[in-house]
């Protein structure tokens, strides 16, 4: 039996439940009087529990296998999503987003079960496959949140889609239970033992000697910090400006994440091509600068629907660019732990982004998250057309692991 099919669909079925709750929680925080910077920490805890859990989820799949882990985080997953349609107080709220990210193993555990059962040839094609699925599930997913909350966020159902999550995430467990069998022989589970010495320091350490590598990670840990906070921040701002409530969100969020597939899927292969990864840096600095600054302007939604439209193009076009060109900067043997610490700076981007938005939010006004945002894109934009000399001349150095 292929698995490959099997895999995929139970990663959509809770890809979805996931992007269920995305245009749900500022609008569901605000019901408990939550001000602006409070939603931004909300939206924060789920990040910084994750990122907390990440190695241990990691560290355990190669002990115990990835079924286990994979099955493990599913319900705990379902279990958080419970807890938020039961929630009735803030603290609560706080309580199930955290347990939820100390749960969100199951993505990296579905991810190294598609290393372990592909051949190299064909990884790209399993990778793709997940790629896909997220982009599935981030598309359908706050639709239906959308729809089932509502489109008004004072007599919205908060209930029925946290629920809806829960149920999402039982049914992709039970059939992770039914059909998926452990992909990581316990031979390999002791080479990958012998092999994981290393602390997360250490390897941070090592990645940051390639050069330009810590330049690059600096990038999209400031292009993540921008669109974090404005995923945490259009919401309320939308609600402000047009009286927005989640399904009205919902709809903008999911045209966004099509948007995003289509350019990821084949134009940003196309550009980069012409560009090169360093010149879609640039142009999609530029792009989600305009983008961003052109929101707090719009007052009719055609015009809302442009600026979007322009700062989807920006984020779709930087994000896989500059994954790329941090790639191409290091040797084959040290890709695998580059990246992970390349994640690890994403996943603290996406805790300072929405805390960074949620304050500017309360102190300055609903505006001024889009305004740093594009003073923050504009910096990018700046200092990588000042190092794109350097960093196009660049040649792949030999593995700090090599120097040790």
């Amino acid at each position: 039996m292929d698995i490959m099919p099997i895999l995929f669909f139970i990663v959509v079925i809770d890809l979805i439940g996931f992007g269920i709750i995305i245009p749900l929680l500022p609008f569901y925080a605000e019901f408990f009087k939550a001000s602006p910077a409070t939603v931004g920490m909300i939206m924060a805890t789920y990040s910084l529990a994750q990122f907390i859990a990440a190695p241990f989820w990691g560290w355990l799949s190669d002990r115990i296998g990835r079924r286990p882990v994979l099955l493990a985080s599913l319900a705990g997953s379902a279990v958080a999503y419970s807890l938020l349609g039961f929630a009735d107080n803030l603290w609560l709220l706080f309580g199930a987003r955290a347990l939820g990210g100390l749960m969100a193993g199951n993505i990296s555990a579905a991810f190294a079960y598609v290393a372990d059962i592909t051949t190299p040839e064909n990884r790209a094609k399993g990778m793709g496959l997940m790629g896909a699925a997220f982009g599935l599930g981030f598309v359908i997913g706050p639709v239906i949140g959308g729809i089932l909350a509502g489109p008004d966020p004072i007599n919205a159902d908060y209930k029925s889609p946290s629920l809806a999550a829960a149920g999402l995430s039982m049914l992709a467990l039970i059939l992770a239970l039914l059909f998926l069998k452990e992909s990581l022989p316990r031979e390999a589970r002791n080479r990958l033992q012998s092999k994981s010495n290393k602390s997360y320091l250490t390897q941070m350490r090592l990645s940051l000697k390639f050069p330009n590598l810590a330049f690059l990670i600096l990038i999209s840990f400031l292009t993540t910090v921008v669109f974090s906070g404005l995923e945490v921040s259009f919401p309320l701002w939308s609600h402000r400006q047009f009286g927005w409530g989640p399904e009205q969100n919902a709809y903008l969020f999911a045209f966004v994440g099509v948007l995003g597939a289509l350019v990821q899927g084949g134009l940003a292969g196309l550009l980069s091509k012409r560009y090169g990864e360093i010149g879609l840096i640039i142009q999609g600095a530029c792009t989600l600068c305009l983008g961003v600054i052109l929101i707090p302007f719009a007052e009719t939604v055609t015009f809302l629907v442009i600026a979007m439209t322009i700062a989807g193009y920006g984020f779709s076009i930087i994000s896989p660019a500059i994954n790329s060109a941090i790639s191409l900067q290091v040797d084959r043997g040290s890709q695998g732990m580059v990246m992970g610490v390349t994640r690890s700076a994403m996943t603290l981007a996406r805790v300072a982004g929405p805390i960074l938005a949620g304050a500017l939010f309360s102190a300055f006004g609903k505006d001024w998250p889009f305004y740093a945002g594009a003073i923050i894109m504009a910096a990018v934009f700046f200092l990588v057309s000042r190092r794109k000399p350097l960093l196009t001349s660049a040649r792949k150095p030999l593995s700090p692991l090599d120097q040790i």
